[in-house]
């Protein structure tokens, strides 16, 4: 079954379930998963200028006459249609509620629609997804290992940032979340956004990189004079993450929940020496057409899918381990890797293979 295939497929089912006869998508991860397109001309806004709907037979996108040559020629496929109104006449709700047969719910604001989840729409990961994110994977790691590589302590990390959002923009690649944290301040910060300090002693770089829809989120840290502590800490942090990866992958065979994989973390950080660490950041859990399709909690009871995409981003003071990673019934892929980067081979807390992750490098 082809992308599109399924796409149809899980709507289908939803129509059927919820007795509606379309639903609509005008948020831009779930316009891409539905269409393959992309709507986004403004990045700051929560919709796209146009809205995909489907109705049981066919997509038809709704916009503007701004719009709607550009999404027809470059962004749609050729069987979708497109229907638009003048720009200066109707806003995006309205004119889908003028041409949707009712019922129907929207993942946005339309008067007298129902609402629509699209998270667990868009779980699991069809084999399209897969092959994308490997793409999107490696090229967002290349980019982010050459930029930090080539980083000095004196650099700000404004300056790294930079370079980070330049190139991978010329990938064709957005990059929502760039945070390059100095080592003074990747001690006091969890959330090191990037400002004018010098690296230091050390640095971290975090990206949440986005091509077709799919958000990869990776993790370096690279050191010019280390703390003695840095390695351990970070070794840490990949026991943790290698323990959440192999706990995501027996979890999600026996048909658990995120709360089982929150469970396997707590447990590898007390282990490590670190009992209660977790309160201080979030863990992760499953990616895909957002960041986070879902953030793994004690009491979260989001299903684990496989095969799906799982970021998870332990950190111990200082510290931080962040992959993304497809997990499937029969194994761990790093999609996040280039082959370029020292490693270590870690063994999770409890059942699982041992898993290769990113150390430190050491300048």
């Amino acid at each position: 079954m082809d992308h599109r295939d399924a796409v149809r497929e899980r709507l289908d089912a939803l129509l059927a379930d919820r007795d509606l006869e379309a639903v609509w998508f005008a948020r831009p991860n779930s316009f891409t998963w539905a269409t393959g397109g992309n709507n986004v001309v403004a990045r700051e806004a929560d919709l796209g200028v146009a809205a995909a709907g489907y109705d049981g037979e066919e997509f038809t996108v709704v916009t503007d006459n701004i719009e709607a040559p550009r999404l027809a020629d470059e962004e749609l496929p050729d069987d979708v249609t497109v229907a638009q109104a003048d720009w200066f006449e109707a806003d995006l709700d309205e004119a889908v509620a003028d041409v949707s047969p009712t019922p129907a719910a929207a993942d946005f604001d339309v008067p007298g629609f129902e609402d629509v989840d699209p998270t667990p729409l868009r779980q699991p990961m069809t084999e399209q997804d897969i092959d994308n994110y490997r793409s999107l994977g490696e090229e967002a790691a290349e980019v982010l290992e050459a930029v930090v590589r080539e980083a000095s302590s004196d650099d700000e990390e404004r300056e790294v940032g930079g370079r980070l959002r330049d190139r991978l923009f010329a990938r064709g690649i957005e990059s929502p979340v760039v945070l390059v944290g100095s080592g003074e301040r990747c001690q006091q910060y969890r959330h090191y956004t990037t400002g004018d300090a010098e690296l230091g002693e050390y640095a971290l770089a975090s990206i949440t990189a986005v091509r077709d829809g799919l958000h990869a989120s990776v993790t370096r840290c690279i050191a010019f004079d280390a703390p003695a502590w840095l390695d351990d800490r970070t070794e840490a942090a990949m026991r943790v993450e290698a323990s959440a990866l192999a706990a995501t992958q027996r979890v999600g065979r026996d048909g658990g929940t995120a709360s089982d994989v929150f469970a396997a973390i707590q447990d590898a950080y007390a282990e490590e020496g670190y009992e209660g660490e977790w309160r201080n950041h979030h863990q992760g859990g499953a990616a895909g057409y957002a960041g986070r399709e879902w953030f793994a909690t004690p009491d979260a009871d989001d299903p684990v899918h496989l095969p799906m995409a799982y970021a998870w981003n332990p950190t111990v003071q200082g510290a931080k381990s962040e992959d993304t990673h497809l997990v499937t019934e029969g194994g761990i892929e790093l999609l996040t890797g280039t082959g370029d980067w020292p490693t270590e081979t870690v063994e999770p807390v409890g059942d699982g293979p041992a898993i290769e992750r990113h150390a430190v490098l050491h300048r």
